[in-house]
């Protein structure tokens, strides 16, 4: 069984190690030998945590046998961002700067993840800062698409994004303040989950331990992974206050059932630019495939989704030119040409500029509110426009421009504090395609239904052989 471990989701590694039919350290060996294989490929974990790994393999396995009780992960690998806090790695951001940056804490996410029983097995690859759709480390180099080599795989959580593609991990954990949890799950045909904000404590032992206004009202920690039935689990161990986040909310995992047959909102084509018809044909079999299992689909769009990307660009270029220069001084030459031609798009806004950005932002909040009430879900495409090729985001002048267009359909979630759940949907001309299933703040649990609807009836694409270009 052991060279088909790497290929099983981890709820379901979970049920075969609490069964005793394979050994933890059976499984860690799998996914450890497709490291091995896949990862000099595609980049994706620049460290693997062989040697700590094995030795909590090992750990699970004596406590079983001595009948010991155990998490819902118990001894199912777990990779994790390389910019969150793991206690003896650095917090490295994807930058030479901060390559010795050690936590004294893990990070909650990790800390629950733990408790749960799952072993960190390696650290995924990421862009400078976070700062970039495409992940392009200047500590660990260029992460590839394992479904085309000369492809992105998105960014931020690129290097997690395409080692839960190839099976060198089951789950991993990653964040999104642009679409970083979500733009690397289209990229490379995974599922991932942003959180409403303040359902997922965050918390870093380094400094700043206390980030940006922007960063404390846009940014979520989130897990990702190859099934919906894994980010349902992932979200229930992770979920819920912790005294490092004092912004977390109790907020239930389950609220009242909509009146059904639930409506949704589906979105083709979204308002302020192109969507390339192979990833309209996406979200239409999307749609269909909800219609199918009772959902109500119709085609409309939510309002003010121009103000929103806008708002959401225009706040982030406020507060990075505060920080310009420090966040310039630690990054790549290629991450500052996209950094900054991101903000000469959206300009540097004024204070007072800034003040009428919040009265926006309520103003779409509140619009948005009650077009949840007509519709509890809105389902439409990540990016609209296929994985484009490596260096494209800082090729030309346009370039910034075409990026903030094709994930034009991401960013309005982030300002608002929305969950999303990303799905695949197939595949067109060898690249996957799939779709954002959005709801009103807290509501995860319809976007997981309505998630798993469509993996049901579409089928999961992963995990997958590295294809070269």
């Amino acid at each position: 069984m052991g060279d088909v471990l790497w290929r099983k989701s981890a709820t379901q590694l979970a049920a075969l190690i609490a069964r005793r039919d394979v050994s933890s350290r059976e499984v860690i060996a799998a996914h450890l030998a497709r490291i091995a294989e896949v990862n000099p490929c595609v980049n994706a974990m620049p460290v693997v945590l062989e040697r700590s790994a094995l030795a909590g393999a090992d750990a699970v396995d004596r406590a079983i046998k001595r009948g010991e009780r155990g998490g819902p992960l118990r001894g199912v690998p777990l990779s994790i961002k390389t910019n969150i806090d793991l206690v003896g790695q650095p917090t490295t951001h994807g930058v030479p700067m901060f390559a010795n940056a050690m936590p004294t804490h893990d990070h909650p996410m990790v800390e629950r993840m733990k408790a749960a029983g799952a072993i960190p097995i390696g650290r995924t690859n990421m862009p400078d800062m976070g700062l970039r759709s495409h992940t392009d480390s200047a500590l660990y180099g260029l992460t590839r698409n394992p479904w085309n080599l000369a492809r992105t795989v998105g960014g931020s959580s690129g290097g997690e994004a395409a080692a839960l593609a190839t099976g060198m991990s089951p789950l991993g954990l990653g964040n999104d303040i642009g679409g970083s949890l979500r733009n690397p799950a289209f990229c490379c045909g995974i599922a991932s989950l942003k959180p409403s904000l303040g359902r997922i404590p965050h918390a870093s032992s380094l400094e700043p331990a206390s980030g940006a206004l922007v960063a404390q009202m846009m940014a979520v920690q989130g897990p990702m992974a190859r099934t919906v039935a894994d980010l349902r689990v992932a979200l229930a161990i992770l979920a819920g206050p912790h005294p490092r986040d004092p912004m977390t909310y109790p907020a239930p995992l389950d609220a009242p059932a909509p009146q059904t047959p639930v409506r949704v909102a589906l979105v083709p084509h979204p308002p302020g630019g192109t969507t390339a018809p192979a990833l309209r044909d996406a979200v239409k079999r999307a749609g269909a495939a909800l219609a199918a299992a009772g959902y109500r689909v119709e085609e409309v769009a939510p309002p003010m989704v121009e103000d929103a990307i806008q708002t959401w660009g225009r706040w982030l270029s406020w507060e990075f030119s505060v920080l310009r220069e420090q966040v310039t001084a630690v990054m790549s030459a290629d991450a500052n040409t996209f950094f900054g031609a991101f903000m000469d798009l959206f300009g540097t806004p004024t204070y007072t500029d800034s003040v009428l950005l919040f009265i926006k932002r309520h103003q779409i909040a509140r619009a948005w509110s009650e077009f949840f009430a007509d519709y509890p879900l809105i389902v439409g495409p990540t990016w609209c426009e296929p994985q484009f090729e490596h260096g494209y985001d800082v090729a030309n002048a346009r370039s910034a421009a075409d990026v903030v267009n094709l994930m034009r359909f991401v960013t309005p979630m982030n300002l608002l504090g929305l969950p999303v759940v990303c799905v695949p949907t197939g595949i067109a001309s060898g690249l996957p395609t799939g779709v954002q299933v959005i709801g009103d703040r807290f509501r995860e649990d319809l976007c997981l239904a309505a998630g798993s609807a469509i993996e049901a009836a579409l089928g999961r694409i992963t995990p997958i052989d590295v294809v070269s270009a």
